[in-house]
């Protein structure tokens, strides 16, 4: 059983920056595909980013791509999520998920593991 847990949001202002950790328990966290997952107030969950289990493949969702860099220590089983340049718009809850195959998806059905999520809101 993988168990995972969000930290590291809060407020932050528009064109700052705010980096967020999600932590692993379990013996076999290196092998989890990770992704980064964030629902705002009336929208759907939407995909953000993810990583291979060895941290060489990434995915990025269009909206945040060149601010956002996800990143791993899987000594330290943890999966970061460096948000920059951050806008109103990416206000949300952001999620951590993960799944065991060495594929990135985007669907967030495919993956099989959650953490509860951290409140990440950026003041214009």
């Amino acid at each position: 059983q993988v168990q995972l847990a969000e930290s590291g949001g809060g407020l932050v202002q528009a064109g700052g920056s705010q980096r967020l950790s999600c932590a692993a328990s379990g013996p076999t966290f290196s092998r989890l595909t990770v992704g980064w997952f964030r629902q705002a107030p009336g929208k759907e969950r939407e995909f953000v980013a993810a990583t291979t289990w060895r941290g060489g493949g990434t995915y990025y969702s269009d909206s945040v791509k060149g601010r956002f860099t996800i990143s791993r220590d899987n000594a330290k089983n943890t999966v970061f999520l460096q948000m920059n340049s951050l806008k109103p718009e990416d206000t949300a809850v952001y999620y951590c998920a993960g799944r065991f195959t060495s594929a990135i998806s985007t669907r967030e059905y495919e993956y099989a593991y959650w953490g509860q999520g951290t409140q990440v809101t950026v003041s214009s």
